[in-house]
């Protein structure tokens, strides 16, 4: 049966085996990132206490609380069980007396600079880790700056260290070039404390976490999807509330693609947030062939929720582009995973923003992919992927990129000798205890 080793410091090495069991039993995957993100940025900025259940354990959440209790809110110890934030109140968060650090969170960073940036007469400075000091920020900065906001950086204020200089902002009407609901979230929090309407119009709809959560703690948003928009009506007043994070979608594609290509598997996930903006990969997957079920459907705290279970299935090639990207970005690592193991040739296109990740993981997955064998080259904005031909052990790299490093285990998994994948500690990003649920199911 495959086995997974610890030979040295920050690396993985993946034994299959001969004896493979099938992929079969019940789990549950750690809380969606997102909702764990905004549930601790809106529980600071909101008056009263919120409580939060099921939250995310990672490093970026735990980046996103050190700030918020470096400007004065109140959090305890982050756990799964029940977080508690005693917020400041909308307008009050105080001037950290240090550099916030955000760590390698890119979603920390760009959400909080809508916030920041609304908070007058207080300085702020920003920074994170060389990958996110690499990452493009101007996509969020250009528009604050609309706003009347105030803020120097290096390279005119596109790339962190960031400084802002809070102030009064205006409304506007942001026409994203890009669907990205980091940029919504920003411009969007930033409106919060602003007099009238801000709004941002997207080409294509992004993830509504924000907009949901705005509403849950009392803004008053307005929301028309067949514009791609989103309104908020500042200035706003939110109150404390009991959140339930779901389990993150993100972090269930590893084991839908898992089992999907293993023999005989039968695997059922339990508690997994199903909201329609995020549900691209299982419509690609579904697409690809992957006999994948939701059971027990039902809403929790706002957000829909499923119990998905997937089968071992005979997997052939698609496309994946257009309006379908923004709902699955983030699950395209894995899905290049399916296609290796699917028959014919996936096309992936509309995906550069895969390059400003935390690695550019379009040259990554060609390259760590083909060192085990499988036939990928990369496209400008995509990848081709020619499935069917066996993989073979390999020394391979994450690059510090956590779904690289889950995507590749899973791959190794199927692989035919032994793989060692360093710099796998990347994966206490999103998913700590992605190894020890890997080695259980795997017997």
């Amino acid at each position: 049966m495959p086995i997974l080793y610890s030979p040295a410091p920050n690396t993985w090495l993946i034994q299959p085996g001969l004896d493979r069991p099938p992929l079969f039993g019940t789990i549950q995957v750690p809380g969606d990132k997102s909702i764990s993100h905004r549930a601790l940025m809106l529980g600071a900025l909101a008056s009263g206490e919120t409580q939060i259940q099921g939250l995310l354990l990672g490093e970026d959440p735990r980046s996103t609380a050190e700030c918020f209790r470096a400007m004065g809110a109140e959090i305890s110890e982050l756990n799964s069980e029940l977080v508690t934030v005693k917020g400041i109140g909308l307008g009050y968060l105080r001037e950290p007396a240090d550099v916030l650090n955000a760590g390698n969170s890119g979603t920390t960073l760009r959400l909080m600079l809508g916030i920041l940036a609304s908070h007058p007469d207080r300085f702020f400075a920003i920074t994170g880790d060389s990958s996110l000091r690499s990452r493009p920020m101007a996509r969020v900065v250009s528009p604050l700056r609309e706003m009347g906001a105030i803020i120097a950086g290096r390279k005119a204020g596109s790339l962190a260290p960031l400084a802002v200089q809070g102030q009064q902002l205006k409304p506007i009407h942001y026409h994203s070039p890009i669907a990205s609901a980091q940029v919504k979230s920003c411009v969007l929090f930033a409106g919060l404390m602003t007099e009238g309407k801000t709004t941002v119009t997207e080409p294509a709809l992004s993830r509504d976490h924000s907009e949901r959560m705005l509403r849950a703690f009392g803004a008053e948003i307005e929301v028309d999807p067949s514009r791609h928009s989103a309104t908020v009506v500042g200035p706003a007043r939110l109150t404390g509330q009991a959140v339930i994070v779901p389990g993150d979608i993100s972090s269930a594609a590893f084991w839908l693609v898992a089992a999907a290509i293993a023999p005989d598997a039968n695997l059922l996930i339990k508690n997994v947030g199903v909201n329609p903006t995020r549900t691209g990969v299982l419509e690609a997957l579904q697409q690809m062939g992957a006999e994948i079920t939701a059971e027990n459907q039902r809403l929790v705290a706002g957000e829909p929720v499923a119990d998905l279970r997937v089968k071992a299935s005979r997997l052939k090639a698609c496309t994946i582009e257009g309006d379908l990207i923004p709902r699955l970005i983030d699950e395209i690592p894995i899905l290049a995973i399916a296609a290796v193991f699917a028959k014919g040739t996936t096309v992936i296109r509309d995906a550069a923003e895969l390059r400003v990740k935390e690695s550019d993981r379009i040259t990554a997955l060609a390259t760590q992919l083909n060192r085990l064998g499988a036939r990928v080259t990369e496209l400008p904005d995509g990848l081709e992927i020619i499935g069917g031909t066996p993989l073979t052990g390999a020394e391979v790299n994450s690059l510090g990129d956590h779904r690289i490093a889950m995507s590749l285990a899973i791959a190794a998994l199927n692989a035919k000798g032994n793989t060692q994948i360093q710099r796998a500690e990347a994966a206490a990003i999103s998913y700590p205890d992605f190894a020890a649920t890997l080695q259980s199911l795997c017997g």
